[in-house]
């Protein structure tokens, strides 16, 4: 029975993710195959670009943001609208703020709790806030799984 109610609470998720993933496509982000956004994430593409590469995870918590309501305030010729653009084989960890105007390279991993305000490049363990690069992951770069599946 426990098997059961596991199955069917993935399958609901699963359903929900994608209902999220249609949303997020016909209001103008571009989001890869196979990446997982959580439920819980929030991608915002009410000003701004969003580009999400293929097999990338995104956790619970995350704030992905194309735009800064405040930054006519620091700068009037400056509008807020900006663009977040994340590579392939992308992990962002939980809780994880992407401010824009910021390129994540491929197979990068981004620690919990940080909050992303700059440039990453491709192949990195960086975390922090502000974040910072910690590591330099060693070629060939392992993918993450193509396919998130698992419910035992």
């Amino acid at each position: 029975m426990k098997i059961i109610i596991r199955k069917i609470i993935h399958y609901l998720g699963n359903l929900l993710r994608f209902l999220q993933m249609s949303f997020l496509r016909a209001s103008g982000a571009k989001i890869g195959k196979n990446t997982m956004i959580s439920l819980g994430a929030k991608v915002d593409v009410r000003r701004g670009k969003v580009i999400i590469g293929d097999h990338c995870l995104i956790t619970h918590g995350c704030y992905i943001l194309s735009h800064d309501g405040a930054a006519h305030i620091i700068n009037p010729k400056d509008n807020g609208t900006g663009y977040v653009t994340i590579g392939d084989h992308v992990f962002i960890g939980v809780n994880t703020v992407v401010m824009r105007n910021v390129t994540i390279g491929n197979h990068a991993i981004i620690g919990a709790g940080s909050v992303v305000n700059k440039d990453i490049p491709e192949g990195v363990v960086a975390a922090g806030n502000p974040i910072k690069i910690l590591k330099e992951l060693e070629k060939p770069y392992r993918p993450l799984p193509k396919k998130h599946t698992n419910v035992s």
